[in-house]
């Protein structure tokens, strides 16, 4: 049987209704395409897990649904990686649903296993001023990553985005920059003076080495091919300099945008404005900052209080 959505659109195989489904949340949603690839691999792995019971996507049941996930977890699956992908069927499914892919929804109610709330690692104050300081000097890749490394501390954003800055994002007079978050949504997050500073500098003397491969055109931060940097350039730039300020400490990109989040709440910034300078479309996700600033809290109490 083929189940058919809106007119122009005929499904007749499993791969097919996963086709259907990336491009959906690749151009309706506009998720990134990382996230698409995700998407693309949880899903194959299914459809393969439901061929070979003889089975496939359109007519899989509930319980073949929860036979894959104890199958994942049997084969050692962390309990995150088995949420993410239970989590794409849901959504794949649904969507299928609601274009008359499939005749009815296996996933509607499937569980996936609970994941333990981990609070996130942050860096001190003095931490995150010595990492951002570390680069020195002239050099003007040293110039780019304390402008990096300054940016992702000040305004707290995620690697992605930084990568996808262009010179014009920047308002350096104001003190803000202009960030595309998930979804394609567009906020303005300030910055303070010293990543004002070592902005200027880069784009007077970092800059211009970049440029020199004649690729990067508008992007901001480009790398010694003269393209724009990669997620993976930023991981390589913090790893460097935490190897000599922080060693022993495990640091990513995303470790500084914890630390600023968290650093504003302890400072007393109001969670939804922190809400809204991170880009969280849930306060859901904000309020794990709280829980991380009440540790630090009551920390301080019990080392402080001649009581406590």
């Amino acid at each position: 049987m083929c189940y058919t959505s809106h007119p122009g659109i005929s499904v007749t195989d499993d791969e097919a209704i996963i086709d259907a489904f990336l491009q959906h949340v690749a151009l309706e949603r506009h998720l990134s395409a990382h996230t698409v690839r995700a998407y693309r691999d949880d899903l194959t792995s299914l459809a393969t897990f439901l061929e070979r019971g003889g089975s496939g996507l359109r007519s899989a049941s509930h319980a073949q649904l929860r036979r894959w996930l104890a199958h994942l977890s049997t084969r050692g699956l962390a309990r995150s990686s088995i949420a993410r992908k239970a989590a794409a069927a849901r959504s794949m499914y649904r969507f299928a649903a609601s274009r008359g892919l499939v005749a009815t929804n296996p996933a509607a109610m499937l569980a996936a296993p609970k994941i333990p709330s981990l609070l996130p690692p942050v860096l001190k104050p003095a931490e995150a001023f010595s990492l951002v300081e570390a680069p020195t000097g002239a050099d003007p890749w040293a110039v780019r990553d304390r402008a990096v490394l300054e940016l992702l501390y000040a305004a707290g954003i995620r690697v992605s985005e930084l990568c996808g800055l262009d010179v014009d994002d920047l308002d350096l007079e104001e003190g803000r920059v202009r960030v595309f978050g998930k979804g394609g949504r567009e906020r303005s997050v300030p910055i303070g003076e010293e990543a004002v500073r070592a902005l200027k500098t880069y784009l007077a003397e970092g800059r211009p080495a970049g440029l020199a491969g004649g690729k990067g055109g508008p992007a901001l931060f480009l790398n010694r091919r003269g393209k724009r940097l990669s997620p993976r350039d930023v991981r390589a730039v913090v790893e460097k300099y935490r190897r000599d300020v922080l060693a022993g400490r495990r640091v990513s990109p995303h470790t500084l945008r914890h630390s600023f989040a968290t650093h504003l709440m302890e400072g007393g910034a109001d969670i939804r404005a922190v809400q809204e300078l991170l880009g969280h479309s849930s306060l859901g996700t904000t309020q794990r900052y709280t829980h991380v600033s009440r540790r630090r809290l009551f920390g301080a109490y019990r080392r402080s209080h001649p009581r406590a």
